[in-house]
């Protein structure tokens, strides 16, 4: 996928979910792989002709596994002219070592969260951005469906009132094979998760179960996904 075809997408859910007003500055949640790459590349491109003008502030939140090395993320945001903030916490030490946590994933992200947002205020953004794209939304479905009994996934726009902050998500239209074509193209420098619990999560399995289906049944996918914007799933159909 090309530059042009990635703010293609990018711009079209922008528009259609309202994510970007004038003065905007949004912090985008930099974990070091091919998805937050990919949408620091895309608003840091929306940002040079979008009517709305607003600011990107880019922000890793560190876990404290060795061997997470982020210099490049570093590189570009510099070659981008992007400010960066790396984040140092504890968590690996107080889920991993101290809770040794059986499954650590949920409390990890929770804390991930908790520190992403604390430094987006910090740096006075009003709006953060998460790279969840079309695969993601069409697996949290399916995770909900088969764990939780119910018909759900995350909105493209939902509002933090605690932080008094709005979390968009301008991947929504884009599929996960794109996006890997988008880093294959342009050399993304994807860093390695350290993480002994990564590619063994129930979200892992809804991604293999979702390939399957859609290998068995040609453009289930995408039928999936359209089920979900044209769902009463709150904050998804545009027009209402």
């Amino acid at each position: 996928m090309k530059l042009q075809k990635l703010l293609s997408y990018t711009r079209r859910a922008v528009d259609d979910y309202h994510m970007i007003d004038e003065g905007d500055k949004i912090a985008v949640g930099i974990s070091g792989g091919k998805d937050s790459l990919t949408l620091l590349y895309a608003l840091h491109g929306l940002r040079r002709f979008y009517p709305n003008k607003f600011d990107i502030e880019a922000i890793s939140v560190s876990v404290g596994f060795e061997g997470m090395d982020l210099s490049p993320v570093a590189r570009l945001c510099e070659e981008l002219g992007i400010n960066y903030t790396i984040v140092d916490t504890e968590i690996k030490q107080i889920v991993f070592d101290e809770r040794k946590e059986s499954n650590p994933c949920s409390l990890c992200a929770k804390m991930r969260k908790g520190a992403f947002n604390e430094k987006a205020v910090e740096l006075g953004c009003n709006k953060i951005a998460y790279a969840h794209h079309k695969d993601d939304v069409i697996e949290t479905m399916l995770m909900s469906l088969i764990f939780e009994g119910r018909i759900n996934s995350f909105s493209p726009v939902t509002y933090l009132d605690k932080m008094n902050l709005t979390l968009i998500r301008p991947l929504i239209y884009v599929d996960e094979a794109d996006v890997i074509g988008f880093k294959n193209l342009y050399n993304l420098p994807v860093c390695k998760n350290p993480c002994p619990a990564d590619g063994n999560t129930k979200r892992e399995y809804a991604k293999n179960l979702v390939r399957q289906l859609n290998l068995d049944n040609p453009g289930v996918k995408e039928r999936m996904f359209t089920a979900i914007v044209n769902s009463n799933i709150k904050g998804w159909n545009p027009d209402m």
